[in-house]
């Protein structure tokens, strides 16, 4: 049986200290296609999927390209539509 794997949504407080921007370097940033958009949890309160973010931080670490990140952001974007829960 497959296992499903964990998922943990960040809020973007959550997300401001892991990657240290602040608010308008974050949004800046997503407006940029440098960052995903966060996922709307209803009302005003948005999250961000942990894997994504430890994902820009491992890019960023590698020093990848504005164009790099942009193509890795528009990938998990892709990989948020197609994600099964299913076991």
């Amino acid at each position: 049986m497959e296992r499903i794997p964990t998922l943990l949504l960040l809020p973007m407080t959550e997300v401001l200290s892991r990657l240290a921007y602040s608010k308008s370097t974050l949004h800046l940033r997503i407006n940029n296609g440098l960052m995903a958009p966060p996922v709307n949890l209803g009302g005003r309160k948005v999250a961000w999927p942990e894997r994504e973010i430890d994902q820009l931080i491992a890019a960023t670490i590698k020093a990848q390209s504005p164009d790099e990140i942009t193509e890795c952001v528009k990938q998990l974007i892709v990989e948020r539509g197609s994600l099964s829960l299913t076991a």
